[in-house]
């Protein structure tokens, strides 16, 4: 093989590229926040992508990106447009078209069907201000006309990183402005890795009266024995009068008291227990309780809502945590 320094060649790509941004990064004006503004405000209709070629390929994945964060939106193929999918488009929808040179001949029907129903926005994501996806544009984002990578500036590749970079800025400021956060993101990511790491204690803590091992801080340990044997997770979570949380025990405690007395039947479980437990609020994700627990070498975690700490609403088992494979 032939001996060519590769490393460089890459190198050389990278750098063709980030010049690329940084010139994007400059020409970043008032038009960004006229199209956020546009996707912020499409409250009845979609955001709908579309785009040909490498431009296609982009729009998929800024369309992906924007339904991940909440926004309806999706992609549509331009050249089906032309035989039937313009019906997908409807008034009241946002039309973002992708477009190098503006003058892609796929685009120029789906062009004209928006023009024609002035209900529709259309945002065009342009480098060229003489094009007709520009001069159409009810919206004009202007890319910068930029050095593609490579031999003969021919292969579409910093043009779609600038691309890229710009339908993920959309993104992120419409996330920042509605405050969408992990406990949102959640609700799109149910399923596969992401889905576990965003889990919440609420996922998979124990509730409901029947299931919380708890139990009077003024019971004799002879009676919490059963109560601890008959709800199977190795603790009680003591209550006072006013059914705050005053303390936890453990079977192990129990065993060590065992050792260290001779008989401790009768003494009351507010004399064993470990006093104030920790609690952790309903909201913070798993892996962070997980983390507790393995700081303060336990394996439960009582579980609270709002402010007050000491009435308890679940019980989370390291047991459950771990067999959703959160780390």
């Amino acid at each position: 093989m032939k001996k060519i320094n590769f490393k460089e060649i890459a190198k050389d790509v990278i750098e063709t590229e980030i010049k690329s941004l940084k010139k994007l990064k400059l020409n970043i004006n008032k038009s960004f926040d006229k199209v956020v503004e546009a996707i912020l405000s499409c409250k009845n209709g979609k955001v709908i992508i579309s785009g040909v070629g490498k431009s296609g390929i982009i729009g998929k994945k800024i369309s992906s990106t924007f339904a991940s964060v909440g926004i309806p939106s999706f992609f549509i193929e331009a050249s089906a447009c032309s035989h039937g999918d313009l019906g997908q488009i409807s008034s009241n929808d946002v039309l973002i078209l992708i477009s190098f040179s503006g003058e892609t001949a796929e685009l120029q029907n789906i062009i004209q069907y928006a023009n024609r129903n002035k209900r529709i926005i259309l945002i065009g994501i342009v480098s060229k201000k003489n094009s007709l996806l520009y001069q159409s544009s009810d919206i004009k984002l202007l890319i910068p006309n930029v050095v593609e990578a490579g031999p003969g500036n021919i292969l579409p590749t910093s043009s779609t990183i600038v691309q890229l970079a710009i339908g993920d800025a959309l993104a992120i400021a419409t996330m920042k402005y509605r405050k969408f956060d992990k406990l949102d993101f959640k609700k799109f990511h149910p399923s596969g890795s992401l889905g576990s790491k965003l889990k919440t204690v609420e996922d998979l803590m124990i509730t409901g009266k029947k299931n919380i091992p708890f139990i009077n801080e003024n019971t004799k340990i002879k009676i919490a024995l059963k109560t601890m044997s008959q709800k199977k997770l190795g603790i009680l979570i003591a209550k006072n009068s006013r059914g705050f949380s005053t303390g936890i025990i453990t079977d192990g405690q129990l065993r060590r008291a065992t050792q260290k007395l001779t008989d401790i039947s009768n003494y009351l479980v507010k004399k064993i227990m470990t006093k104030n437990p920790i609690s952790v609020h309903k909201d913070i994700l798993a892996a962070q309780a997980l983390s507790i627990m393995n700081s303060n070498k336990i394996t439960s975690l009582c579980v609270h809502k709002g402010k007050n700490k000491y009435k308890t609403i679940g019980i989370l088992h390291i047991h459950n945590v771990l067999s959703k494979n959160i780390q």
